[in-house]
């Protein structure tokens, strides 16, 4: 262990978007993130590949579980095949392995079928957001990063109450993380227990000229661009308000393809 060596791996992490340790995920993944650096400083590769090397292997840890069974053995294995062909042809070759096309458009939606907050994939959805420069749910200067950093709300898109009250359904199905936007509590505070179909046409009448009532966003196409960055599907702004259970499965393939840009850029 060195002082100025693990610094220089926190900044690695902090650069991919993990920015607070509310959104460090995975203590084994952290430990075997740590080992890599350190391989790749052993091999003298140059700093910046060894970064790219680490935020990938990272994240690609986080989202496929790859050292939530048995780590000691996994650890084993991967350090011995390190050693065998060399770190960056194994991590790519792993990496290119374990999250294919398939992975993304399949896989990965279904894992995010869960209520918790603290899942890794939500965890690496609010990191991608703050790597990405994404502005909080209807906010138009408010950023992710600026929430995670001071204070943030995690909004029920579709609003627990309404869900709970009006649909009948219970905690596991209304706070999926796919019903989970970061925002701004004051946004969040004037949404309150309003159904989708009525908030969003509020908002479509906010593009029009309409009153404020949620955020500063006053025109379509800047509206439009913040449901893509929230990886809310943009035609609720036109008042096509999906089920439910649809919406669960769009917002999934949405935020699943938000994380893969963001994978792609680290």
């Amino acid at each position: 262990m060195n002082q100025t060596h693990f610094e220089r791996f926190v900044m690695i992490l902090r650069s991919a978007g993990f920015i607070t340790s509310d959104l460090i995920g995975g203590q084994n993944a952290v430990n075997f993130a740590y080992i890599l650096y350190l391989m790749g400083r052993g091999e003298e590769l140059p700093p910046d590949r060894i970064e790219r090397l680490v935020r990938k292997w990272y994240v690609m840890s986080l989202i496929t579980g790859r050292y939530s069974g048995n780590p000691e053995t996994a650890f084993d294995f991967d350090i011995r095949q390190i050693d065998a062909q060399g770190l960056e042809t194994y991590v790519y070759a792993v990496i290119g392995a374990q999250l294919s096309d398939g992975f993304w458009t399949t896989l990965l939606p279904q894992q995010m079928d869960t209520s918790s907050a603290m899942s890794p994939y939500f965890l690496v959805y609010k990191a991608a957001q703050v790597k990405l420069g994404d502005k909080g749910f209807l906010s138009r200067d408010i950023t992710v990063r600026d929430l995670v950093l001071n204070r943030l709300d995690v909004h029920h898109i579709y609003p627990k109450k309404y869900l709970k009250d009006e649909k009948g359904l219970s905690k596991g199905r209304y706070n999926q993380i796919a019903n989970f936007a970061v925002t701004q509590s004051e946004i969040n505070i004037a949404i309150g227990d309003r159904p989708p179909m009525l908030y969003f046409n509020e908002l479509m009448q906010q593009c029009n000229g309409g009153e404020k009532k949620y955020g500063g966003i006053s025109d379509r196409t800047q509206m439009a661009a913040n449901l893509r960055e929230n990886a809310i599907p943009e035609e609720m702004i036109d008042g096509q308000i999906p089920e439910y259970d649809d919406f669960l499965v769009k917002r999934r393939a949405l935020m699943s393809y938000r994380i893969k840009q963001y994978f792609d850029l680290l």
